[in-house]
């Protein structure tokens, strides 16, 4: 396998994509069209508009995106794409629309077969086992929370540490986390904004300058730093 998982699109103070785009020639090497998957629909955005944002980005690299809305099929998009890209937005709207269009295990099967796959933030959620540590509403009800499974893990996009100088007293993500090693066994990265999974062949690295948070259920959770080989969490 060939992909990225970024916790987010966007960082503070950067453009779209600015901060994973001098990896993206690495990731889609000699590859010149992506098909970028544009369901998640962040802030509601429509179907185009959010590939035109992608294009943009992309098009930094010398690389063109077309959306798989733009496809008559998106089976047999998915299928003949020499790249894919799904992004952020909202997870639940994504994988209901992936299940609903009939791709998730396309998608899936092609990524482990070979084709590079890049997600950010909702786009990453999918690439764990599950989809139940994401952040999101539940806008939508998917048929089901099984994801890509591309890691043996599940990720936490976004994850914000606790402020012990904020007047917010409530739930932490910690403490969701938590919640669902109550009910769940599989290990949780807390990815935190600016880091990413780098998945080369049968290897999982943490990169990026952060470090990130790894829960396991009875454990205390605890820091790991990038470049950590994370292979064979479970």
């Amino acid at each position: 396998m060939k992909a990225i998982l970024a916790s987010t699109s966007t960082l503070h103070n950067q453009d779209y994509l600015e901060y994973l785009i001098p990896h993206l020639p690495v990731l889609y090497k000699n590859i010149e069209e992506i098909v970028f998957v544009p369901y998640a629909r962040p802030g509601g955005i429509s179907h185009d508009e959010y590939t035109s944002k992608a294009a943009e980005a992309f098009g930094k690299a010398g690389i063109r995106v077309k959306g798989i809305h733009e496809f008559e099929t998106p089976v047999k998009a998915i299928q003949d794409a020499k790249g894919i890209f799904t992004g952020g937005g909202n997870t639940f709207l994504l994988v209901s629309e992936l299940y609903r269009n009939k791709v998730m295990n396309v998608i899936k099967e092609v990524v482990k077969n070979g084709t590079p796959y890049m997600g950010t933030s909702a786009g990453t959620n999918i690439g764990g086992l599950s989809m139940k540590t994401t952040n999101d509403m539940p806008i939508v009800y998917p048929p089901s929370f099984q994801t890509l499974g591309l890691v043996p893990f599940n990720i936490n996009p976004h994850y914000l540490d606790p402020d012990p100088n904020s007047e917010h007293k409530g739930e932490t993500r910690e403490t969701r986390i938590k919640e669902f090693h109550g009910l769940n066994s599989q290990p949780v990265i807390g990815l935190r904004e600016g880091s990413w999974l780098e998945l080369d062949d049968n290897k999982v690295t943490l990169k990026g300058e952060l470090k990130a948070r790894l829960f396991k259920k009875d454990k205390l959770p605890f820091e790991i730093e990038t470049g950590t080989d994370l292979t064979d969490l479970n």
